[in-house]
């Protein structure tokens, strides 16, 4: 019985959600509603059972030695909530620049790592070595070339004109498409998959046409 209820509920929700593309409607703005009530729920227990509750709550009942700093974050969190109350909602901007301010500090440098550095280093690769079959050596000019002529493209001090800079920023603006083109392919093979797997269970574990 419980199996069959949750059947008909998913079943009704993804009808639900799919019905947008025909026009907005009231079972559509339900599911909506209901997805993005359900995951800010979920997501506050999660926050309370694994962060609050043993980081917070926890070391400051037991008493445990410098638990007391643990205040001056509960206090921040706290500041929050001053945002529904328009006299007091002024107090939320300090939480909010700490964290402003914090997240940039530490994320920074470990997005420039990720995102640059090692970029970087992943292009500095030899052309040829001994015993480097054809194709690798192929492989590593077009990528050392197509990187060097998307930063070309990128290069706003000089005009782009003449056979470096003029040559390299047209063939920059291929590479950049063909990046952007293969990001936004495999974007929409994931989308696709997630239809896919829906249309199984509507035809399959639903309607049972397929198998």
């Amino acid at each position: 019985m419980t199996e069959t209820i949750g059947l008909w509920v998913a079943v009704l929700f993804t009808i639900g959600i799919y019905s947008f593309l025909y026009k907005e409607n009231p079972l559509y703005r339900l599911a909506e509603h209901l997805v993005i009530g359900i995951s800010l729920g979920y997501f506050i227990v999660i926050q309370y059972m694994r962060v609050i509750l043993p980081r917070l709550i926890d070391p400051i009942v037991a008493g445990e030695s410098g638990a007391w700093v643990l205040v001056i974050p509960g206090i921040l969190g706290i500041l929050y909530i001053t945002r529904f109350f328009p006299k007091a909602a002024w107090l939320s901007r300090y939480p909010m620049a700490f964290l402003m301010g914090t997240g940039m500090g530490v994320g920074f440098p470990l997005e420039m790592k990720g995102k640059v550095l090692r970029q970087l280093e992943a292009s500095l690769i030899p052309l040829y070595e001994t015993g480097m079959s054809w194709d690798m050596v192929i492989g590593n000019v077009v990528m050392v070339l197509g990187t060097l002529a998307a930063l070309i493209y990128f290069f706003f001090s000089k005009p782009h004109k003449g056979p470096f800079f003029g040559t390299g920023s047209k063939i920059g603006i291929w590479v950049i498409m063909v990046g952007f083109g293969a990001t936004f392919g495999f974007t929409v093979m994931g989308r696709i998959s997630l239809l896919i797997g829906r249309i199984q269970f509507l035809l399959g574990d639903w309607l049972h046409i397929i198998k």
